[in-house]
């Protein structure tokens, strides 16, 4: 059972208690089913091998501004904004101090409760930590230049934290009206005068023009499940380095996906978030727009949206992250849990750019001594 009842939010530190021994269960990437690492007890996770892409409701965009969906989909938590990092969680009822997951920054609990939205789907993990360690040092592996002491480094280092990144999917039905221009291109053969070795010879060239013409016309679109990150706690350039994610493996949200690791709450709200889709949008509709004006060459301008039928979902999907601290510098890395996937801060090692440096130096000086010896056996 979970200490934090079966309502337990992402966010909070999920624990359940083996049946047979009493120790903590967690949840066994790429299985659907918790285990006791001290005894080996195995339970089942109810429903858990049921993927659930097309059954995971939808909330209607619109009602969630006017702050009109049903209660079932909230949640009061008492959430903790980190005062380094800025990522947000929540710290279980009796426990009012802890460290941030992430950087691992001393926090203690506020107390202010939020009304935020529950998480509808999940991705669980697939990979394993030692997995995902292997991942990540094959990839440091094959960085060029990096130190050859980090890889080592890491896979020996302290355990990767297994954490459950929060995400906003918006689905939209779009009809875009709009004005532009088709260019087309002709070419005008025309006889030009130039000098060649002191001579002047003419020549003839193909200039190119373009003709303009009034274009105009409306394209549809129907959006589904546009991707928008709701972390700060993280970079967001390594966990969009991540993608893509196979959102058709997601489940229905349970927190015995979380038994056994970290859960962030989201930090960029549902509007921040519809904003980023929308921009998202308008750049699939703009490619749209120039491909259904044509010609060669294309002006926009201007193009009308509507957009109908907005909804969302909360889900979350699973990140292994790594922090370490080697020759004075910090490190961080991320794997996508569901791929393998590796982003994180590029190392570099001086020693082996200063070793490069003096092998194309001693190429460089080669290959003169080459072309000088070349000319004067030539005679030249």
């Amino acid at each position: 059972m979970a200490e934090a009842g079966a309502g337990a939010s992402a966010g909070a530190d999920i624990h359940y208690k083996c049946e047979a021994c009493g120790a903590e269960l967690r949840f066994a990437p790429g299985q659907t089913s918790l285990v006791c690492d001290h005894c080996g007890h195995v339970q089942s996770i109810a429903g858990a091998g049921n993927l659930a892409p097309d059954t995971i409701a939808e909330l209607d965009y619109l009602s969630a501004v006017a702050e009109a969906v049903p209660s079932a989909a909230l949640e009061t938590v008492q959430n903790v904004t980190c005062p380094s990092c800025g990522a947000a969680f929540t710290l279980p009822p009796d426990v009012h101090s802890s460290e941030c997951p992430f950087c691992a920054t001393p926090v203690v609990a506020g107390t202010g409760a939020t009304r935020r939205f529950k998480p509808q789907g999940v991705i669980p993990f697939a990979l394993g930590e030692a997995e995902a360690r292997k991942a990540m040092t094959d990839w440091l592996g094959r960085l060029w230049f990096a130190p050859s002491g980090l890889q080592e480094y890491a896979r020996k280092g302290r355990a990767l934290t297994g954490i459950y990144v929060p995400y906003w999917t918006f689905d939209a039905e779009t009809v875009s009206a709009y004005q532009g221009e088709r260019g087309e291109v002709w070419y005008e053969t025309r006889t030009v005068t130039v000098n060649v070795n002191g001579r002047m010879e003419q020549r003839t060239e193909q200039v190119p023009h373009v003709a303009w013409y009034p274009a105009a016309g409306t394209v549809g679109r129907r959006f589904d499940d546009v991707l928008v990150m709701a972390s700060k706690g993280l970079p967001q350039r390594y966990l969009d380095a991540l993608e893509p994610w196979t959102l058709a493996e997601l489940r229905d949200y349970s927190p015995d996906y979380l038994a056994g690791f970290q859960s962030e709450g989201y930090t960029v709200g549902l509007q921040d978030g519809h904003a980023e889709a929308r921009a998202r949008m308008d750049q699939v509709i703009e490619a749209d727009v120039r491909r259904d004006i044509g010609g060669d060459q294309q002006r926009i301008i201007s193009i009308d949206t509507q957009a109908s039928g907005e909804t969302f979902k909360h889900i979350l999907l699973p990140v292994w992250m790594a922090a370490y601290k080697y020759g004075g510098k910090s490190y961080r890395f991320v794997v996508n849990g569901q791929s393998g996937r590796v982003q994180g801060e590029r190392p570099w090692s001086a020693w082996k750019i200063a070793g490069a440096v003096v092998v194309a130096l001693i190429a460089a000086g080669a290959l003169a001594y080459y072309y000088q010896f070349w000319q004067q056996t030539h005679g030249y």
